[in-house]
This record gives C-alpha cells, sequence and structure tokens, in this order.
C-alpha cells in the first residue's frame, strides 16, 4: 500500500531526525575551525592575509570569538614587533578607565562602519566607542588605539 504524501513526508522527517540524533557527533568530533585557529601562527604578513581574510563573515567571527580575538592579538603583537619593529605597544591596549579593548571588536566595528578615513571624516568615533560598549567620551581613544595598533595593519591588508 502506498502512503499518502503527508504520511509519507511525516515519516520521512521524523527517520531522518531520528537517524541524525542517534549519530551524536557534535560531541565527539574536533571542530576543524578551533583547530585551525589554534594551529595558526605568523611568521610572513600572508599569515595575517589569512587570519584577516576569515573575518569577513560575522557568523564566523561571533561564533570564534574567543578563539580570534586571542590570534587577533598575537597577530598585532607580531606585526607591530616583527614587521614594524615597534616594542612600545603594550597588548593588551586599555581605554581610560583602564578597562581592556578589544582590537578584534575595534577592528569589526571599524570596518562595518566604512573604514578609519569615513568613520573620521562623519566625526562618529564616539558611536564607536558606544558600539563597544564603553561611553561616548571615550571615543577619541578609540581612535587613538586603531591608529595605534590596527591602521598601519589594515593598509598592508588593502
Amino acid at each position: 500500500m502506498i502512503k499518502s504524501e503527508p504520511d509519507y513526508e511525516a515519516f520521512k522527517t521524523e527517520y531522518l531526525n531520528q537517524y541524525f540524533e542517534g549519530l551524536s557527533i557534535s560531541s565527539n568530533e574536533p571542530d576543524w575551525n578551533v583547530l585551525i585557529l589554534q594551529a595558526m601562527s605568523f611568521k610572513e604578513f600572508q599569515d595575517c592575509k589569512a587570519l584577516l581574510d576569515m573575518l569577513d563573515d560575522e557568523g564566523y567571527v561571533m561564533k570564534y570569538k574567543y578563539y580570534l580575538e586571542n590570534k587577533f592579538d598575537d597577530m598585532v603583537d607580531w606585526f607591530l614587533k616583527e614587521k614594524l619593529e615597534i616594542t612600545t605597544r603594550p597588548l593588551p591596549a586599555y581605554a581610560s578607565d583602564n578597562r581592556k579593548v578589544s582590537l578584534l571588536e575595534l577592528y569589526m566595528v571599524v570596518k562595518r562602519e566604512g573604514g578609519h578615513r569615513r568613520i573620521t571624516e562623519n566625526n562618529i568615533w564616539a558611536m564607536v566607542a558606544k558600539d563597544m560598549g564603553f561611553d561616548y567620551n571615550e571615543g577619541e581613544y578609540m581612535r587613538l588605539i586603531y591608529a595605534m595598533y590596527l591602521d598601519v595593519l589594515v593598509y598592508y591588508y588593502k
């Protein structure tokens, strides 16, 4: 006897759900994205470019934010010390109230708003600070931190 279309679809959905739930691979399989990020090191600028290319997908950034923040800081540290030979900029970066500034988050907010030049021309650094959870009056600090840590890196990248 041939099942009607709605019964067949219900059976198929139930069967597939049971099948995939029975696999339970999500808890046992390694997350390759995490493994790749953990293995990533910076020896030349192409390594920086590879990490920056990964940041095009905001969903990916949100999912792997913890790992990306650490790698992003490692990348900035390598870039400043090895590529630019600047050893006087401490990492992590701090705002005036001694709160740590996430360089990854600053990079992402500035990128989303059109870049350093656009934000400066439109005088919206205060908005960038607010988007990052700081007070509006921290906007100038965000501009300075971006200029000191990220501006040349982004210039090289582009």
